[in-house]
């Protein structure tokens, strides 16, 4: 964070992490208040695509979604809180690691509601998939990115 704005400052290419946060809100559950499945994963998806594209420095399209699951009910009102993190890179592909926490306002405990591992392509113009430029330890981004978080957070 700088000092002289007060804003967060992270380059695209630099951070190969991602938190998004959401307010759960009575449209995106089912009847019973509880947060639909499908977008929880439409969420997931995102945080995943901003990590991959932000890494890839291009148009990155999902592949596929491995291994999701739901440990814990979502709530009206929660905050949920997710975060994706590049976990492999091949030559035109990488594989996101996204995690999905829930605390309801004013409780100080934090569920882990959902996991899942997604692959993303990198594309051209054209749609075609196109080589992705390997970078040195793709988790830093992820903890330089908490870092900063947690100082804007306590006011530092």
């Amino acid at each position: 964070m700088s000092a002289k704005s007060g804003k967060l400052s992270v380059k695209l290419g630099e951070s190969s992490g991602v938190i998004k946060t959401e307010v759960v809100c009575p449209n995106d559950t089912n009847p019973m208040g509880i947060l639909q499945g499908g977008r929880l994963v439409q969420w997931m998806d995102i945080a995943a695509a901003v990590c991959a594209q932000t890494f890839a420095e291009t148009i990155c399209v999902t592949v596929s979604i491995d291994r999701v699951s739901f440990r814990h009910p979502v709530r009206v009102g929660d905050i949920l809180t997710i975060e994706a993190s590049l976990s492999k890179v091949a030559r035109t592909s990488m594989q996101i690691r996204v995690r999905a926490w829930s605390a309801a306002i004013g409780k100080p405990i934090k569920y882990l509601v959902s996991e899942a591992e997604f692959v993303f392509v990198a594309i051209d113009e054209q749609g075609r998939p196109t080589p992705v430029q390997k970078k040195s330890n793709p988790r830093r981004g992820l903890r330089k990115l908490k870092k900063i978080y947690s100082k804007k957070r306590i006011g530092v």
